[in-house]
């Protein structure tokens, strides 16, 4: 019989009267584990819960339409502390915002230079069919959409289900030119995220146009999203359609959502480019490194809670360290030397990729490229509970958990094939307010929340005692290589923190210029006064401060795709479980895990960053 999951205990996910945390918090107290089962049906244990009763949570007291100053020319302001973190690029304030093409048929061959381009089976034609030579217009949200509500994929009912497979069936019986047809729907990602598009729109026209590992990466899925699901209601006339989402960061949504798997009968959302041993029962991996990683099926949830708190809150204090690093016109995706992945983006996201992708196929196809993840349907799923965790971490109501507002960010636009089959260009500070898009997800328990992690030891003064064993980071030579395992000794700007200050600024962990293959999964871990005493430090615990990781890209270049970027890691939350507050220095270890061989670090420094 196939074992699943279900809750015995869970929290509700968000009060109804005031925000989950306070504004002034730095971080959430440590709170019990819950009691998990892995034993009775996935599907069947959490009762369907109606929209109205989404939790409305207290929003930050500065929304995005009041705040009237550029976020970056505030942070000048400060003294530079933030620029000095390099997750920002200060100089952009005054650049523009960046522009998909007016003309689509700019597009080029998106990656000809993918790792085993002669095995892409999806083909590296990405480009939109070309059906007016008409500039697109600027997309206007309906005024009063009728409400959509996206349900827990894992709660769907038969009579959703048949009615999802219904539009999937419709949008795949569409000729393949089509503009709607689940072939073009598919080479959005592919012509987006793999080099289909240059800058000149911008002005740059020999600068290629990048969604990832950038703030791009959030509001260019929920536009994707938005019109994806609007032509699916459409083909099967019904315009209270929503997507399903993929709940993998609650335990009952952690293995594939049944219905995407074959029958026996012919099954539309079904892809043959999965990885055979995923399949339900396994439960999904927030971590993963691309081999399983053989915990106990508690062991794998209680890992998967606690990365995900850390991927929420700890590791996601503020609007760049969320959202991602700063993209704008004439920046370089492939050279730009600050370039940072959110989160989630470098988290979880990276990891359902990897983790559903066929490792059979000479390129991961689908879901493990992105060349070729959108010809999954389970892409869009996942990419839901990826919108969804916007939503989250905007209503938790913590100070800096705020949009950007920049307008290089706010004027930022996309074309796209509305479900009218006209073209027309959508710009970020639409995709802000879910209500006026039309759309909200059904409510999910979020325990999470209360997984805080545990310390493996506690024991302050770690570097100390490792001086003239390890070296202290301003004696090593720089660009570190990661082909081993890597620990440097790396002093505080500041110690014994009271609460005035942490509530006033991050500490946060930077590492720098990391370079490497972006045609290769790539991923290692990093890990703060991990003492090596026999027994391995797991996920779930304090001292793993997290994880840099990178899906497969194409590139439409002749060369080797060397990317540079960055990520960063909070440390306010981990010294204070570990008992180190009072340490001048830390120990950080960094440890391959995959695809690291070629892999160097530029820069691995510990900054404050003011809490705007």
């Amino acid at each position: 019989m196939m074992a699943s999951l279900s809750l015995s205990t869970l929290p509700t996910s968000t009060p109804t009267k005031k925000p989950l945390f306070s504004k002034t918090s730095s971080h959430v107290k440590q709170s019990h584990r819950f009691k998990v089962s892995c034993n009775s049906a996935a599907n069947n244990n959490e009762k369907t819960v109606k929209n109205s009763e989404t939790p409305k949570l207290i929003l930050p007291k500065t929304p995005l339409e009041m705040q009237n100053v550029d976020r970056r020319n505030l942070l000048l302001g400060l003294g530079g502390l933030y620029g000095a973190a390099n997750l920002t690029s200060i100089p952009s304030a005054f650049g523009t915002p960046i522009a998909a093409p007016d003309n689509i048929s700019d597009c080029v061959t998106a990656s000809s230079n993918l790792q085993n381009a002669n095995d892409a089976v999806r083909g590296l034609a990405c480009c939109p069919p070309v059906l007016s030579t008409d500039k697109p217009k600027d997309y206007v949200l309906p005024t009063n959409p009728v409400l959509r509500v996206r349900p827990a994929a894992q709660r769907a009912t038969d009579e959703y289900i048949v009615k999802y497979k219904a539009a999937i069936q419709a949008m795949k019986n569409l000729p393949d030119e089509h503009p709607h047809s689940w072939k073009q729907q598919a080479k959005i990602h592919c012509a987006y995220c793999n080099g289909g598009y240059n800058q000149e729109q911008s002005g740059f026209p020999d600068i290629q146009l990048q969604i990832h590992n950038t703030w791009l990466f959030f509001p260019f899925h929920r536009w994707y999203l938005y019109f994806y699901e609007r032509i699916l209601g459409k083909l099967i006339n019904d315009p209270t359609f929503a997507l399903p989402y993929w709940n993998w960061d609650n335990p009952t949504g952690m293995v594939l959502p049944a219905m995407f798997e074959t029958d026996g009968k012919r099954n539309p959302i079904f892809d043959p480019y999965r990885n055979a041993t995923h399949l339900p029962p396994a439960i999904f991996e927030v971590g993963y490194n691309g081999s399983d990683s053989g915990a106990t099926c508690i062991d794998q949830i209680s890992a998967n809670l606690s990365l995900m708190y850390k991927q929420m809150i700890t590791n996601a204090p503020d609007t760049t360290t969320f959202f991602g690093g700063e993209f704008v016109a004439g920046d370089d995706p492939l050279n730009k030397e600050f370039n940072v992945a959110g989160s989630i983006e470098a988290g979880v996201h990276t990891a359902a990729h990897r983790w559903v992708g066929d490792p059979r196929m000479a390129n991961s196809e689908d879901m493990g490229n992105f060349y070729s993840a959108g010809y999954d349907p389970l892409f869009y799923v996942h990419h839901a509970n990826v919108d969804r965790m916007w939503k989250i971490w905007k209503d938790l109501g913590i100070k800096g958990h705020t949009e950007p507002t920049s307008t290089d960010w706010l004027d930022a636009s996309y074309v796209f094939y509305d479900e009218n089959e006209e073209l027309v260009r959508v710009y970020n500070r639409d995709s802000v307010n879910m209500t006026a898009m039309g759309y909200d997800y059904e409510r999910s328990e979020i325990p999470w929340l209360h997984s805080r992690s545990v310390p493996h030891t506690k024991g302050a003064n770690v570097a100390a005692k490792l001086v003239g064993i390890v070296k202290k980071v301003e004696d090593v030579t720089f660009p570190l290589k990661l082909n081993e395992t890597v620990k440097v000794l790396v002093k505080r700007p500041t110690k014994k923190r009271n609460k005035k200050n942490k509530q006033e600024a991050n500490e946060m962990l930077f590492l720098n210029k990391i370079k490497f293959d972006g045609e290769e999964f790539v991923k290692f871990d990093v890990f703060v006064n991990d003492v090596d005493d026999g027994v391995e430090t797991t996920a779930a615990e304090s001292e793993f401060a997290g994880s840099f990781s990178q899906l497969p890209h194409g590139h439409k270049h002749g060369t080797k795709m060397s990317m540079t970027s960055g990520a960063a890691f909070g440390l306010t939350e981990l010294l204070e479980d570990i008992e180190a507050e009072d340490d001048d220095s830390i120990l950080v270890t960094l440890v391959p895990k995959i695809g690291c061989d070629d892999v160097t670090v530029g820069e691995i420094k510990i900054k404050l960053v003011p809490i705007v």
